[in-house]
């Protein structure tokens, strides 16, 4: 039986946040790690394509919250007491530098995730944290005032518990054994599948900014699109994935999604303008001058699903085929059939009720020294760092707390 402190069953950002903080706040704990897998930070390693995307520069929490579909309103609080800017500093006093991308994400300079994991484990090592992989928790029970735990290889006691283990199916079983909710786990970010003539041969096309609505649903979105060879991603669709989460799997992935190629403009606005180029551009062919920011190829494509000739002036379309191409442009009507995963982003909207934790400590409101942080909760964010500063607060937040206890 091997006794400690602390113990923090996941070895992913979390829980090494949480393992960090909690020794530097008292150097005297004896903090465990422990990880089912045989690598620790296995998802920080292939994070934002191996750069390790850390947060986002966004340094309002207000605002920071706004990203995430579910812990919007719980994350306030503690993105006041640990935000951005915190995250940053700590890596910077730790001797990794960090940069701002055009787009807000912020990666390490040396656009290597490689830099995160050494300055992790170089920490834990300082720390004397132990770090005990290929591990799995079997069974926790509470035996008094301490935390008793069964393993794979050995069994475990510690005073605080933390759990940091992400989406696992096991743990959130055990979680439920203590007796807290979990909220049904369903897949958010995630691109959209769709075979549709009029997207042939465009992949790789995008369009700068659209509006995304699914029919018979208020769920919608605004943002660049990108047409892949299986269907429709890009910043747009994510946000439209993430907010519908739960919806669209009701759905089975199966539903009719409206694309308004020109963004701000309704079907009247661009009726008219387009009847206006009759006057004033009539010798113009139209399929050869696109408009509304599109491509020359999305722009031809959407003149030929209106049935307007590759040759056709402004002087020779009919009124029917010019309302046809508004039609397409303001409300083009896909059919979606299922979803792919986007990249490895792995992310998941469920798990442990968040009206069972304590967010100023991140302690279970339920059973006491127990602890949650990461993506164990019901909290996930859209793509761009949002997801490891959710890791890298509740991590903080739960370490300060334990701290305070001794």
């Amino acid at each position: 039986m091997h006794n400690f402190d602390v113990i923090v069953v996941g070895g992913g950002a979390s829980g090494f946040f949480t393992a960090l903080n909690l020794a530097e706040s008292n150097p005297q704990l004896r903090i465990a790690i422990l990880e089912r897998g045989k690598d620790v930070l296995s998802k920080v390693k292939i994070s934002g394509g191996g750069r390790c995307n850390v947060t986002h520069a966004c340094f309002i929490p207000n605002v920071l919250t706004k990203f995430y579909p579910r812990g919007e309103r719980e994350l306030r609080g503690p993105f006041s007491a640990f935000c951005t800017g915190d995250v940053m500093q700590w890596f910077d006093d730790r001797g990794v530098a960090l940069k701002i991308e055009e787009d807000g994400r912020v990666f390490p300079e040396s656009d290597s995730s490689q830099t995160i994991i050494d300055c992790f484990l170089q920490e834990a090592k300082q720390a004397d944290i132990k770090i005990i992989t290929q591990t799995i928790v079997q069974d926790v029970t509470k035996v008094g005032e301490e935390w008793q735990l069964q393993t794979t290889k050995d069994t475990f006691t510690c005073n605080y518990l933390v759990m940091a283990t992400g989406s696992n199916s096991k743990v959130w079983d055990l979680c439920t054994s203590l007796g807290h909710q979990i909220v049904a786990p369903v897949p958010s970010l995630f691109t959209f599948n769709t075979k549709d003539e009029r997207l042939q041969d465009l992949m790789g096309v995008s369009a700068p900014m659209v509006s995304l609505k699914v029919k018979n649903s208020t769920l919608k979105a605004t943002g660049p699109l990108l047409i892949t060879h299986w269907g429709l991603s890009g910043p747009a669709i994510l946000r439209l994935s993430a907010w519908g989460a739960r919806e669209l799997f009701d759905k089975s992935y199966q539903f009719d999604l409206m694309v308004n190629w020109t963004n701000d403009y309704v079907f009247d606005e661009v009726l008219e303008e387009l009847m206006e180029n009759k006057t004033e551009n009539p010798k113009k062919t139209i399929a050869k001058y696109p408009q509304y920011n599109l491509t020359h190829r999305l722009w031809q494509q959407l003149v030929k699903a209106a049935e307007i000739a590759e040759t056709m002036t402004w002087a020779d379309v009919s009124k029917k085929s010019i309302v046809k191409l508004s039609e397409q442009l303001t409300q083009c009507t896909f059919t979606i059939n299922g979803k792919s995963t986007f990249k490895e982003e792995f992310v998941t909207a469920g798990g442990i009720d968040l009206k069972e934790v304590n967010f100023k400590t991140m302690e279970s409101k339920l059973v006491d020294n127990l602890y949650f942080t990461g993506e164990i909760l019901n909290i996930d964010a859209i793509t761009g760092g949002f997801n490891f500063q959710n890791a890298w607060t509740t991590g903080f937040l739960a370490a300060q707390a334990i701290a305070s206890k001794y």
